[in-house]
């Protein structure tokens, strides 16, 4: 429930309470983040000022009570006493009060085309002004977390040129260590503590997307808290693009968190009337330890983030074609490999990259969609019927936002790509496309789509290998060219609310290079995110703990893939499976060739994966072991009513 009492606000649900109350100047003062309260026990919470001595500046000089430095605030602009971090820059000092608010059954829908929670839920709209500045804060309640975002509104004549913008700041009482999860490309989720303290701690990504070296989930926590004690509050994004975070301990003894869209290299440029709207920050907290925050969280990104559809739907167990042939491919080749993995049990087979243009290695063609007919003489088409004959569903392979500098498309569109007036620089011999570009999007959209329905195809794996550099958009003019990366993201964001629309049943697996977006933005359109390509069992049992902290295991795609490597060795495909039975099952290696008993294995374990998948998909999750502390992994996934249990237990290396 929302409820307000003079002038106090509490947003309170079963496992939380949200408090903040308008201070006598109107401005926001942020009261208690945790265990439920009730709105009577504002003054239990208050934060008491100091009488600014010192260097203090002072709203009102006869009111040495009036130092915004000392509070516990739940916004705060410049110029106006607080030296703390600012969550908003305007090129100006702001001094933004409270007006009024609204409270709102349901959501309140955002104007752009930025991903947003949904579902059963209540907000409160707090209105704040200055002269030529308006800025609406939502407070979104769920039953296990809340979401927090900012729209900022240039009511003056003149324009505003928008530095930075939260989707939210706080301040909370006390000292706290910060965990977030860096690393990089095929290690992603590396877990990283930190005390925060009079130094800022910041979590932040520059290279145009959520990334695989600082995702944008992180925790707050008490120093001595563990996987089952202990206060956890949890933090991330909806978002994709380049994000910020920071925390930082100021001398009251209160911890001021915000988090947003990267202030690097950002600016929005308002004009009279134009408006700015943040991405969506979600929150939650738990004094039950980290094992409590994170079931929090699974709960609420299983319930309001990803695709309705899929919710708690059994997932075809899949088999992908790329470590069964790579590039090196025909029509024969792929049935065969079809029979094989329909003899284990897979249900759905995925054809991978190398399908159009001359798309023989990785240096060209991305950007065609032009089957390629000396693989597949009876095109996409016919490829798809005899898949489908043969009791499969089919699966195809895209990576829409690139484009080859040797393709059709380059050379019939240069100007399409994102590039600057320096000379190119490639990732994967490639550039990307610039979806700032209505008719990109337009390409990108009626192309996969075609094929889509050409195909007839049930799984998409949605796959975005390079970062952005540089990030030049030529329909921008110079002086606005700081807007390219979000207004990018937006792009990619409407492509896929487009394709959803079109194919609202269609099995979206998102990709990029891994875990490069394994974000709150890409669930919100995607069924599963293929968190690393890093398929070493070993190396995944790091990759998977750090994930279920932030995200639930039905999101996180696990597959059995070892190059080859170990096929014949039932002691390593079981130990694959085994890791792999953290998520939804696939399978991605080379089975043309493979023994009866590897085939028995393989077969065995997708029916044993049937068996418990009800509970991998839709029960809790519990952490037992931390494999960064000790190498071992153990969890296990729980039913509803905890009368079954489904526990992993796992020895990466041999005790000497």
């Amino acid at each position: 429930m929302v409820i307000c009492k003079d002038n106090v606000f509490l947003l309170k649900n079963d496992t939380l309470s949200y408090l903040f109350r308008v201070g006598k100047y109107g401005e926001l003062q942020h009261l208690h983040f945790g265990a439920p309260v009730d709105i009577d026990d504002v003054e239990a919470f208050a934060c008491r000022p100091g009488l600014g001595w010192g260097s203090s500046v002072l709203l009102n000089d006869a009111d040495s009570a009036s130092c915004l430095d000392d509070y516990a605030l739940e916004w705060s602009g410049s110029g106006r006493g607080d030296y703390r971090e600012s969550p908003l820059e305007i090129g100006t000092s702001t001094d933004l009060r409270y007006v009024n608010y609204r409270i709102l059954n349901g959501i309140a829908p955002m104007a752009n085309s930025l991903p947003q929670a949904r579902g059963e839920c209540q907000t409160l709209e707090i209105t704040m002004e200055q002269a030529g500045l308006r800025a609406k804060l939502y407070y979104t309640l769920f039953e296990t977390a809340l979401t927090r975002r900012v729209m900022l509104e240039n009511t003056g004549d003149a324009p505003v040129s928008l530095h930075k913008c939260m989707s939210f700041s706080m301040d909370i009482p006390g000292q706290f260590h910060l965990t977030s999860f860096h690393g990089g490309w095929s290690a992603e989720m590396r877990k990283n503590t930190v005390t925060v303290g009079g130094a800022k701690v910041v979590v932040e990504s520059l290279t145009g997307a959520s990334s695989n070296r600082h995702n944008p989930g992180f925790m707050l926590h008490e120093a001595d808290a563990t996987e089952n004690a202990g206060r956890v509050y949890g933090f991330n994004l909806i978002y994709s693009g380049n994000h910020y975070a920071s925390a930082q301990l100021s001398m009251q003894g209160l911890t001021r968190v915000m988090q947003g869209v990267n202030p690097s290299n950002f600016c929005r440029n308002l004009a009279a009337g134009e408006v700015f709207e943040t991405p969506e920050a979600v929150m939650t907290v738990s004094d039950a330890g980290f094992g409590g925050m994170s079931l929090l969280m699974h709960r609420f990104v299983n319930k309001h983030i990803v695709p309705a559809y899929w919710r708690n739907r059994p997932r075809p167990v899949l088999y992908n074609s790329w470590e069964g042939c790579m590039f090196n491919f025909n029509q024969h080749r792929l049935l065969d490999l079809a029979d094989r993995a329909k003899d284990l049990g897979c249900e759905l087979f995925v054809l991978d990259d190398g399908w159009f243009g001359k798309r023989d290695d990785d240096k060209s063609g991305l950007g065609d969609y032009n089957v390629n007919l000396k693989k597949l003489p009876n095109g996409m088409e016919g490829l798809s019927k005899a898949i489908c004959k043969k009791g499969l569903q089919f699966g195809l392979w895209f990576e829409p936002e690139a484009v080859s500098p040797d393709s059709d498309l380059y050379r019939a569109h240069p100007d399409w790509a994102l590039t600057d007036a320096h000379p190119d620089v490639l990732g994967r011999h490639q550039l990307l496309l610039d979806l700032t570009k209505p008719e990109v999007r337009d390409y990108i959209v009626e192309n996969v789509s075609r094929i889509i329905d050409e195909a007839g195809l049930t799984y998409v794996k949605w796959d975005m290998n390079r970062h952005l550099s540089p990030v030049y958009s030529n329909v921008l003019p110079p002086e606005r060219q700081k807007e390219a990366s979000f207004r990018h993201m937006c792009g990619v964001y409407e492509l896929f609310r487009r394709l959803h629309a079109l194919f609202p049943n269609a099995m979206i697996e998102n990709c990029s290079g891994g875990g490069g977006r394994y974000d709150l933005g890409m669930m919100k359109y995607s069924t599963q995110i293929w968190c690393s390509d890093n398929t070493d069992p070993v190396s995944r049992t790091y990759i998977q703990y750090g994930s279920t902290l932030g995200y639930p295991t039905a999101t996180m795609s696990c597959h059995v893939a070892n190059h080859g490597s170990s096929i014949e060795d039932p002691r390593k495909l079981n130990y694959g499976f085994r890791v792999a039975l953290n998520g939804p099952l696939g399978y991605e290696l080379n089975i043309l060739g493979a023994s009866d008993t590897a085939k028995a294995t393989m077969s065995g374990q997708i029916e044993e994966y049937r068996a418990y998948e009800h509970l991998i998909l839709r029960g809790d999750f519990y952490r037992l072991l931390d494999p960064f502390a000790c190498g071992r992994y153990a969890y296990y996934f729980a039913s509803a009513d905890s009368r079954e249990l489904l526990v992993t237990y796992l020895q990466n290396y041999a005790d000497p």
